[in-house]
């Protein structure tokens, strides 16, 4: 469609806004300032976008288009390189294994996608799963025993390339015979004495606190609880009657179980890719590129579980805050809840 663009219009013109001359970007380029005013004039006029205005000084001021061509480019190469680190790698039989891990409260479906995803890219590479708490994965991405992982947020470290895939609701999961299951929507203050059901504070500290904060904001205080390793292990003390518990939303539930979404709060389980931003294998940031790639071109739920949580959804007043799909540049460091 666009074979016309190649790969120098892109490092030409970044070079170009990057240092708001033509001058000083041909001498960076090794190239003539002629050549680099053609190149320029070839670009906008085939794609019928103007990307920067001259000043009278001859420096340039890049347009409100030439602000995101600076980011998309930068973008564009930086992938190029991926593409071909990648290439050379696997041309070396550098990349036998791929070690992924999952964290418990991750969809596992989710990371089944991702795990599959790396096959196509590679076939011949032998993917390893590996489970573990948030913390657990991290430490093991930064010293190398795992290539990459599908976490739920927070987390910080600056040795860590972090991904937001999407963002869950979490919604309030109660037996389908408690008397709040009638209410289509439950109120905050129909937590208070009710949830007493949480994650285990251990296996992801900063997670915890950051709920225990969003619930304190709606007045909401919880001084006593059982603990969970494990959603299924939420979900049977849910089932067994020991209170209310705050899940993902689209959690596949036990039959005697319901959720419902509480009034006013936009509480989200942030759900990211994370791997070492320089000790991974080179087809880890194609793996992230093309799975988030998918992710946003469709569902990756089974039809069935699709349909249903569109039907529960639709019948969501609409001043209840809804799953957040879009993601910023930088990620939102927790937010289990946000």
């Amino acid at each position: 469609m666009y074979d016309w663009a190649e790969f120098r219009h892109f490092r030409y013109l970044l070079a170009i806004l990057e240092k708001q001359g033509f001058r000083i970007a041909a001498e960076e380029l090794h190239t003539s300032q002629p050549n680099l005013t053609v190149q320029a004039r070839q670009f906008q006029e085939h794609s019928s976008v103007r990307l920067f205005r001259k000043r009278k000084d001859g420096s340039i001021r890049p347009t409100e288009t030439g602000v995101a061509f600076i980011e998309m480019a930068r973008s564009l190469l930086e992938m190029k390189d991926e593409v071909i680190d990648a290439l050379i790698a696997i041309e070396r039989g550098e990349i036998s294994t791929i070690r992924l891990g999952c964290s418990p409260l991750v969809d596992q479906q989710l990371f089944s996608s991702l795990c599959t995803t790396h096959k196509a890219i590679l076939p011949t590479a032998s993917v390893r799963p590996t489970h573990g708490d948030t913390m657990q994965l991290a430490e093991e991405i930064r010293t190398g025993a795992v290539d990459a992982a599908v976490i739920t947020l927070p987390l910080k470290d600056p040795n860590l390339h972090i991904e937001v895939l999407r963002r869950d609701r979490l919604v309030a999961c109660l037996r389908k015979e408690d008397p709040l299951a009638s209410r289509a929507v439950l109120l905050p203050s129909d937590l208070q004495t009710h949830l007493a059901i949480l994650y285990d504070p251990q296996r992801h500290p900063d997670a915890h606190y950051r709920l225990l904060e969003l619930l304190a904001q709606t007045g909401v205080s919880v001084e006593d609880f059982s603990r969970a390793s494990h959603p299924s292990e939420m979900q049977m003390l849910v089932k067994e009657g020991y209170g209310i518990a705050l899940i993902r939303e689209g959690t596949r539930l036990d039959e005697e179980l319901i959720t419902r979404p509480i009034a006013g709060v936009d509480w989200t389980v942030d759900t990211a890719v994370v791997y070492h931003k320089q000790l991974r294998p080179k087809t880890v940031p194609l793996l992230v590129r093309k799975f988030k790639k998918d992710l946003n071109a469709g569902p990756c739920e089974h039809p069935s579980k699709k349909a249903s949580t569109a039907s529960r959804r639709s019948s969501i007043p609409r001043n209840i805050a809804s799953n957040a799909t879009t993601t910023s540049k930088t990620p939102v460091q927790m937010t289990l809840l946000r």
